[in-house]
């Protein structure tokens, strides 16, 4: 814990947002900064002394130390602090930044006040080991002389590659794309993810020893079968790339697009790497993003940048409970209540209860958008969606951006000659070990769980990598 009675003397405080005018005519990233080493130490001494610490043990899907590391920073050790976020976190500056902070809402002060800022003071942990040189690389003490593939450089990949090349395997990251990061680097707008910040890792991850190999696509530019044979474990970390599609009449017209696509295009191109056309371009037009979730914000806010006539944003389930209040209504677990980010305060109209009936054009690209208002009803089989009669109404469009989630990993060549089987929801079906059902093919992250957060990512990626270690240690 932090000060015994921090947490009655001072007030939850958060570092602001740069100026909605400023960060919208930019990619940098919308934060203005971070509060003063006093007022984080002051932020630090909330920490409570709660008996059961449920940001740790519920909230934290890579159970982080918490309370360990808000009291070192309290007590101004912050190289302690830092040595305790790196026993669960490998990118803490990663997850400082867009974790949506479950951790928080399990914080015991939410029970009837605002929660301690974790999320600000681990970002703030880690920019001050960047800062002060302590983030070395830590390459293992002996090599087991085992090689392992990872196939996907997300979160889950890297935080196995990491950990794996740690224990001493060696240990080489395969890539599709031009530079590795994954959903980090393609998935996540600058705004809210700079670059530098996965570069910088990246970096301490090559003086480990952990081999990057880009542009490959295994089961086309190297087959499976030499993949197993070159190396004594696989380690499937593609995601859960097979985006749920939107089936009405009009759908096939042009400008319309599949979130990923839309926003991994704009970070290729903000990063100038060489796209082929047909460009995808929010500029001057009437931009429709339907979902609600935060793929759905990350497009409204590039769309907003791109130079967006009008952004409208689509949610088909209803409006969530508007709180006002700094406590959780469902402590302590995450509340399922009305949030706004910092795309949302950009200029972006949201309605909820909205579905779509259909797209029309008098030519190729839409231009038309036709839906209507519906409400949800307990059925006997769960809950059901019902029009409103009277309700419809069409909206002029000339860019549509499907952000409905993930269904599961992309059936690919590559899995279909490893021979690996699916779950029922279509993702890759693994044992509490994280293999497959093929000797030495294991799964983690999104390729297994389904979409998911990137901080649960990292833990499952973590976790493989021990199940592969005791694999490759018998």
């Amino acid at each position: 814990m932090g000060k015994p009675t921090g947490f009655l003397e001072y007030e939850r405080k958060t570092a602001p947002y740069r100026p909605v005018n400023e960060r919208v005519a930019d990619w940098r990233e919308v934060s203005g900064g971070m509060l003063d080493e006093d007022e984080l130490r002051r932020q630090a001494a909330r920490c409570m002394d709660c008996g059961i610490p449920y940001c740790h043990a519920m909230g934290c899907p890579v159970l982080n130390l918490i309370p360990e590391f808000n009291d070192a920073v309290y007590r101004g050790r912050w190289r302690e602090a830092m040595e305790r976020l790196e026993r669960t976190n490998n990118f803490p500056e990663v997850t400082g930044r867009i974790c949506p902070a479950p951790c928080e809402a399990s914080c015991t002060l939410s029970i009837n006040a605002a929660p301690v800022t974790i999320k600000q003071i681990e970002l703030a942990i880690a920019e001050r080991a960047f800062a002060e040189g302590w983030v070395t690389p830590h390459p293992p003490s002996r090599e087991t002389g085992k090689k392992a593939a990872v196939i996907g450089s997300g979160p889950a990949g890297l935080a196995a590659a990491q950990q794996l090349r740690r224990m001493g395997h060696a240990v080489t990251v395969f890539e599709k794309a031009r530079r590795i990061g994954g959903i980090l680097r393609y998935g996540i707008p600058d705004f809210k993810l700079e670059k530098t910040i996965i570069d910088r890792r990246l970096a301490q991850m090559e003086a480990e020893g952990v081999r990057f190999v880009t542009e490959v696509v295994i089961g086309e530019d190297i087959s499976a079968r030499y993949l197993r044979r070159q190396f004594d474990a696989v380690l499937l970390c593609l995601g859960a790339g097979e985006p749920r599609d939107l089936h009405v009449p009009g759908r096939g017209l042009e400008g319309i697009h599949f979130a990923m696509d839309y926003l991994c295009q704009a970070n290729r191109i903000h990063a100038a790497e060489h796209v082929e056309p047909p460009i995808i371009s929010a500029c001057g037009k009437t931009v429709l993003v339907i979902g609600g979730g935060d793929t759905g914000a990350d497009c409204v806010g590039t769309a907003i940048r791109q130079g967006a006539r009008k952004v409208y944003q689509y949610e088909i389930l209803p409006k969530p409970l508007e709180w006002n209040e700094p406590t959780n209504p469902s402590w302590p677990y995450w509340p399922q209540i009305l949030r706004s980010s910092s795309s949302h305060e950009e200029g972006c109209q949201r309605q909820w209860a909205v579905a779509t009936k259909q797209f029309t054009s008098r030519n190729i690209n839409v231009e038309e958008g036709h839906f209507v208002r519906v409400r949800w009803e307990q059925g006997r089989d769960g809950m059901k969606m019902v029009e409103e009669p009277g309700s419809e109404f069409s909206v002029k469009l000339d860019m549509v951006v499907l952000a409905m989630g993930f269904l599961h990993v992309k059936h690919s060549r590559l899995l279909e000659e490893l021979g690996v089987t699916y779950a029922k929801n279509g993702n890759i079906s693994v044992n509490n070990d994280y293999m497959t059902d093929q000797q030495g093919v294991f799964a983690a992250g999104d390729a297994h769980t389904g979409a998911s957060l990137i901080v649960r990512a990292i833990y499952h990626g973590r976790q493989a990598a021990e199940a592969v270690h005791q694999y490759l240690s018998r």
